[in-house]
């Protein structure tokens, strides 16, 4: 008996992504163009703003770890790695409490000085931290409206195509209103993403934010009074922590 081969007919879809660039004119180009851009500039800011979270919580962990176990805050400082967010706080604050000095110092008392140095450090990372967000919210609440312009511009060809040929057959009609549909669907698919990591990020920059305060608050205690402040021990624990001391 003879092999037969079966073979199989490959069908292109005459509506989908491929024609709509090829048969679409310069307005439905520009405005897949904005959708694609969108797209990715999103997802550049929500991986790029991750990443840098998840550095500041290792960070945090690390600081935790070493930073308040050394005998002395320039010891703590050396065991941080360079270019450390933390670090770069502990130094702002030891470099505050060190050079209390001039008209302005004579005015306003150490701890008040030591607090404005750290305050000034924190408000660094946390513009740092929301930097891009903004984009997110504004792709995801234009997204949609841009595709629905794509949208209507579709059945705007539609409509054209049914004037011309005088009748409103399938044939006619089916590849604006593909285009339609498709514009609608990537104006969806571009600012679902981004509204859903913006408040994920917006989430996450709350937890690292209120880790670099309570490490700020800590730290100047630590500058100004030579003891950190104390860390409330579990109920379960038989006696409260106290005080750590230089």
């Amino acid at each position: 008996m003879e092999n037969t081969e079966a073979t199989t007919a490959v069908i292109e879809n005459p509506y989908g992504l491929t024609a709509l660039w090829e048969q679409g004119d310069f307005v439905a180009k520009g405005t897949l163009i904005i959708l694609v851009v969108m797209s990715l500039t999103s997802w550049y800011v929500i991986i790029t703003k991750l990443l840098d979270q998840r550095k500041l919580m290792a960070s945090a962990k690390l600081a935790e770890k070493k930073f308040w176990s050394a005998g002395s805050i320039r010891e703590a400082i050396d065991r941080l790695p360079k270019n450390d967010v933390y670090r770069q706080v502990a130094e702002d604050g030891l470099r505050a409490s060190q050079h209390h000095e001039g008209r302005l110092s004579e005015r306003m008392a150490l701890h008040e000085w030591v607090m404005m140095s750290l305050q000034r450090s924190v408000q660094g990372v946390s513009m740092s931290l929301t930097g891009g967000l903004p984009w997110l919210a504004t792709v995801g609440s234009t997204a949609p409206f841009v595709g629905l312009f794509g949208t209507v511009w579709g059945i705007y060809h539609a409509l054209v195509a049914i004037g011309v040929s005088g009748q409103a057959s399938i044939d006619k009609v089916a590849g604006p209103v593909g285009e339609a549909l498709i514009m609608t669907a990537l104006g969806l698919a571009v600012a679902v993403p981004a509204v859903m990591g913006y408040n994920w990020l917006i989430r996450r920059n709350k937890e690292v934010q209120e880790e670099l305060g309570s490490y700020s608050s800590d730290l100047h205690a630590f500058l100004v009074s030579g003891a950190r402040v104390a860390v409330p021990a579990p109920a379960s624990a038989a006696a409260p922590a106290a005080a750590v001391k230089k």
